[in-house]
């Protein structure tokens, strides 16, 4: 596939269903704001101006958790933008049981999304009593290992195959002054980065137990103790780091100052920025190498109720553009993350994200925490997490027990 030619003729393919005389300006809030999820935006961006309208962009910078409550205050005080980002998942569900989000089952009935997107558990997310609230734009999953070629060949060892071989490692990248493990300081980084153990050490059917079934005892049990020994090694090897943001962390893998890092897919968006190529000056352990399943998480576009006529058809037109199939494949390529539909050319993928693709077409996935978990329950595992890896002073046993009271009253 011929990328450069099919973004520069992007402009021309995707469809004007309302026509010039209804266009408008739709502010659209997000938190995409590093070099890779900038350059995934662009091209949405572009995608909805081809369409005769304009987009405002609403970025906000500090990641979801800074960025969803300034979201939420702004619809529910009256100051609603015309789009804006959640992850798949419960984020949105109060504010669609308030009556404040849109219903596109219309647009989605339009565009035969209940036939192109996949996994169906995308759009099931977004459905409520029946009706859909929202349009995915990607699938994103956690459960990567990032790690720097050059940082392990300056300290003289192999490029780890898996976890065990990596925390091997260890001592012999902090010998060589280099970071094992590099981790941001926003909460959310400490949390996703332990529900990456609980399923890549413990197994699908231990996360499950965990996170679906909400089984207290299998979380205060021997299983789990083993996923927090884990931790305690993770939080070992990133003590040090020093960085706030998710993609300073990926920095220091990108530029070998640190071993590696456990963060999503869209980690590889910075890779492409930076020029680096998947296999030659990086490598990707999807499931950390141990237990190869993927969550299929992501990002999902809700539209706001407006009392403007143009601005709703213009949501309707965005809607309909997110889930265009060559936006799809330009945005994502980009960001990183993989298309949401199961009809598109992606040709054009790297070793990483075609390594995704095929855990993916195996079946080996599993729905996110954001999808098993309310907003409330996972505010108090990334606090519980924030401050384990921020304090050695807590033990593993003494996280573990507050993690399984956690677990025993989630909803």
């Amino acid at each position: 596939m011929d990328f450069r030619a099919m973004a520069a003729a992007l402009a021309a393919t995707v469809a004007l269903p309302f026509g010039l005389a209804n266009a408008t300006d739709l502010e659209v809030t997000h938190w995409w704001t590093s070099g890779g999820e900038a350059a995934a935006v662009a091209e949405l961006a572009q995608a909805f101006d081809a369409t005769g309208n304009k987009w405002i962009d609403g970025a906000i910078a500090g990641a979801g958790s800074t960025a969803r409550p300034i979201m939420i205050s702004r619809i529910t005080g009256g100051d609603p933008m015309g789009a804006t980002q959640f992850n798949h998942g419960r984020q949105a569900e109060e504010l669609v049981q308030e009556g404040l989000m849109r219903d596109l089952t219309e647009v989605a009935e339009k565009g035969k999304w209940k036939e192109v997107i996949r996994p169906i558990s995308l759009l099931n997310s977004c459905t409520i009593d029946g009706k859909i609230y929202c349009a995915p734009i990607n699938i994103h999953s956690w459960q990567w290992l990032w790690l720097s070629n050059d940082a392990f060949k300056a300290a003289g060892v192999p490029v780890p195959k898996n976890w065990n071989e990596f925390v091997a490692a260890a001592p012999a990248l902090q010998k060589a002054g280099i970071q094992p493990l590099a981790l941001g300081g926003q909460p959310w980084q400490a949390n996703g980065l332990f529900d990456t153990l609980t399923i890549s050490i413990g197994g699908k059917e231990l996360y499950e137990k965990v996170y679906k079934d909400k089984d207290e005892e299998v979380a205060a049990g021997p299983e789990m103790a083993k996923i927090f020994a884990a931790a305690d090694q993770a939080r070992q090897m990133a003590k040090g780091s020093n960085v706030q943001d998710w993609n300073q962390a990926t920095n220091m893998v990108i530029t070998g100052k640190a071993g590696g890092q456990i963060m999503g897919d869209w980690a590889q968006g910075e890779f492409q920025v930076a020029g680096k190529t998947a296999g030659t000056d990086y490598s990707c352990l999807p499931g950390l190498g141990l237990n190869q399943y993927l969550t299929t998480g992501g990002d999902a576009f809700y539209f706001p109720v407006l009392k403007d006529e143009a601005k709703s058809k213009a949501q309707d037109i965005l809607a309909e553009t997110i889930v265009d199939p060559k936006v799809q494949v330009a945005f994502n390529l980009k960001k990183g993350s993989v298309p949401i539909r199961g009809d598109v050319d992606i040709a054009a993928a790297n070793d990483c994200m075609k390594k995704g693709l095929d855990i993916i077409a195996k079946g080996n996935i599993v729905t996110s925490t954001d999808q098993l978990l309310s907003q409330d329950t996972q505010k108090q595992k990334e606090d519980l997490m924030s401050e384990f890896f921020a304090s050695a002073s807590i033990t593993p046993e003494d996280a573990q027990k507050r993690f399984a009271d956690i677990i025993g009253s989630a909803d």
